[in-house]
């Protein structure tokens, strides 16, 4: 099981959670933030650090963004696991989903 980050976060890519992350496995893409699934412990921490309430429980992920855990665990097929994101840094790219979004409006 894994914490998987879902639309929310598309376009605002607020660094809380990468910061509250204990074992770095939260990576940026260029639209979203990632979870990596295999790196991910399930301490949770990233959690309630979200501005805008986009990281969830896979379990407790909302039906209408169940597409999300394909998209995080599909953002590492190319990368791999790197072992810490830190290390990666920012990556130019997305998965497709997050990539064929329209533009994300963020409330002010």
């Amino acid at each position: 099981m894994t914490y998987v980050i879902a639309l929310p976060c598309v376009d605002l890519k607020d660094l809380a959670c990468v910061e509250e992350c204990p074992v770095d496995c939260i990576y940026e893409g260029g639209r979203s933030l990632y979870i990596h699934p295999e790196e991910c412990i399930d301490c949770g921490a990233c959690e309630p650090v979200c501005p805008v309430e986009a990281i969830f429980y896979e379990d407790d992920l909302p039906e209408q963004w169940k597409d999300y855990q394909t998209a995080n665990a599909g953002f590492f097929d190319d990368l791999g696991s790197p072992g810490g994101a830190f290390k990666v840094g920012a990556v130019a790219h997305d998965h497709p989903l997050i990539a064929g979004l329209p533009p994300q409006q963020q409330a002010s």
